[in-house]
């Protein structure tokens, strides 16, 4: 069974999830921690609960989302695992740092270790994420699903009642619609576990959300 803990970070509020299950394998997903404290939490869990990281996924290239890469690098010596399609953005982190934040960070953030392919299997422990390519709301978004589990870490695609921006450079309307019909088809129960925001499902997105259209 997985075990999924949920860290809000850094001034967007986004969501870091480590997931682990008995095998104390885990992974972790998204990790935008900026401040000292939030880059302590999460490393603190790991140690705590004696996990092994084995994967640094990333949903897509956007700042808010790597922040804490460079601290998972030097804790646990992952590299982070991205979608080719974000490959610029990765490489300008520190460029985004100036155009969205004017901030000027002094940050070595660490190479990309892997690049996803579509329904490539990402496995730790006993279970398994299937990547699903989801553009959109950057040219390479991507969500990880657990079947076996029915959850789905769905970046900035889908969130509660709403969808990821598309005015950002490799964002597309269309693209990110056609993105959301795919997951649209998931199973009703399946739990989303957003970026941004609380949690949600399927059944209920599909029920409630206006941009998602079985």
């Amino acid at each position: 069974m997985l075990h999924i803990e949920r860290f809000q970070v850094n001034m967007l509020q986004e969501n870091c999830y480590v997931v682990s299950d008995d095998t104390l394998e885990c992974v972790i997903i998204d990790c935008g921690a900026f401040y000292p404290e939030e880059r302590k939490a999460i490393t603190e869990y790991i140690r705590k609960n004696n996990l092994k990281p084995v994967h640094l996924l990333v949903t897509h290239g956007h700042l808010d989302h790597n922040f804490g890469n460079d601290t998972i690098y030097q804790e646990f010596g992952l590299k982070p695992e991205v979608a080719q399609g974000d490959e610029k953005l990765m490489k300008g982190l520190a460029h985004q740092a100036e155009t969205f934040y004017q901030m000027q960070l002094d940050t070595h953030f660490p190479p990309i270790g892997h690049f996803f392919e579509e329904d490539e299997v990402i496995k730790f422990g006993n279970h398994e994420f299937t990547i699903i390519e989801t553009p959109g709301h950057s040219n390479g978004s991507v969500c990880f699903y657990c079947e076996a589990e029915h959850v789905l870490f769905s970046g900035d695609t889908l969130f509660k009642s709403s969808i990821g921006r598309t005015d950002f450079p490799g964002g597309s309307m269309f693209r990110i619609i056609n993105s959301l019909r795919l997951l649209g088809m998931l199973p009703d129960e399946t739990q989303v576990l957003p970026g941004h925001g609380e949690a949600t499902s399927i059944g209920e997105e599909l029920a409630h959300n206006p941009y998602m259209d079985r």
